[in-house]
């Protein structure tokens, strides 16, 4: 179950950066747009540390 995990926390990455390509590719064409792609991008960001956080002390507790 923990490599499962592991996998979506990289897979929020993963959309960071595809949010952050698109954000640069509409950045002259339709700014509205892009500024919604770059909070996506911050959004998947967080939640890739989020979620690393939340498994780390989930594996710490099963090792107790």
């Amino acid at each position: 179950m923990s490599k499962l995990w592991k996998i979506f926390e990289y897979g929020y990455l993963v959309i960071a950066v595809v949010f952050g390509v698109e954000t640069v590719l509409n950045w002259n064409t339709d700014r509205e747009k892009a500024y919604l792609l770059l909070l996506f991008s911050i959004i998947a960001v967080f939640m890739y540390f989020f979620r690393k956080r939340f498994r780390s002390r989930i594996e710490n507790r099963k090792k107790q």
